[in-house]
């Protein structure tokens, strides 16, 4: 797989191979957030799981540069093949308990000031577009930033961290609810129970009650309520 001809990856025995080019100095790409992803998702807890990266080499040649990352391979099969989940995954009680303790403990990371998953000035602009409703204060924790259920394993691993950074609160969870809309019964528990939980930055009363059993506020889940 890869992602608009600058990325290239492969399974070999017990490894993942990620290989990345780009323009020496293009702006957004050498150096930039898709191209550091990976490799500064590092520093995330432990508890979120992810395959581990073994392996990092950079060079040049002539006007390009060069990425090559390798990784532990994730042997349990994705959770679908598409990013759209069109079926029922069959995914055990453990799978849903390991996945909202990690996307719990992933909000609760301090959100990276150089990585931003979504930027607040686009947020701004299309919720009032397509939905009619304005935007008020935004609670901004960290988030993968790409989560669909082909970026799941059923281990469970979180896979593609080539975009994570700061996202409007329960952007994750907004944005696997969507996938999971053909599937009502795994749509259901993502909305009660892959909500990320308060952390201690946000207290009792914070985005997190709002999102679970409040009326509904200008955050990603109520605009899904909103939205039916």
């Amino acid at each position: 797989m890869g992602y608009q001809g600058g990325t290239l990856s492969a399974a070999g025995g017990p490894h993942w191979l990620r290989v990345v080019c780009a323009e020496v100095g293009e702006v957004g790409t050498e150096g930039g957030k898709l191209w550091n992803g990976f490799y500064a998702s590092r520093t995330l807890p432990a508890s979120v799981p992810r395959p581990t990266l073994l392996h990092v080499r950079d060079w040049s040649a002539e006007a390009y540069a060069y990425r090559v990352e390798l990784y532990a391979f994730a042997p349990d099969p994705i959770v679908s093949p598409r990013p759209v989940l069109d079926e029922g995954p069959g995914l055990p009680e453990r799978w849903w308990q390991e996945m909202t303790a990690a996307l719990g403990t992933l909000a609760d990371v301090p959100p990276p000031t150089d990585r931003e998953a979504v930027r607040e000035e686009y947020l701004r602009r299309v919720i009032p577009e397509y939905t009619g409703h304005q935007v008020d204060d935004v609670t901004w924790p960290t988030a993968h930033g790409d989560l669909h259920w082909a970026h799941f394993t059923r281990g469970p691993h979180i896979l593609d961290w080539a975009g994570w950074g700061s996202a409007p609160y329960g952007y994750d969870a907004a944005t696997l609810y969507v996938y999971a809309l053909l599937t009502p019964e795994a749509a259901t528990r993502v909305r009660t129970e892959l909500t990320p939980h308060p952390g201690p930055s946000r207290g009792p009363h914070g985005p997190a009650d709002r999102l679970r059993s409040g009326p509904p506020g200008p955050g990603p889940s109520g605009l899904l309520r909103r939205a039916g």
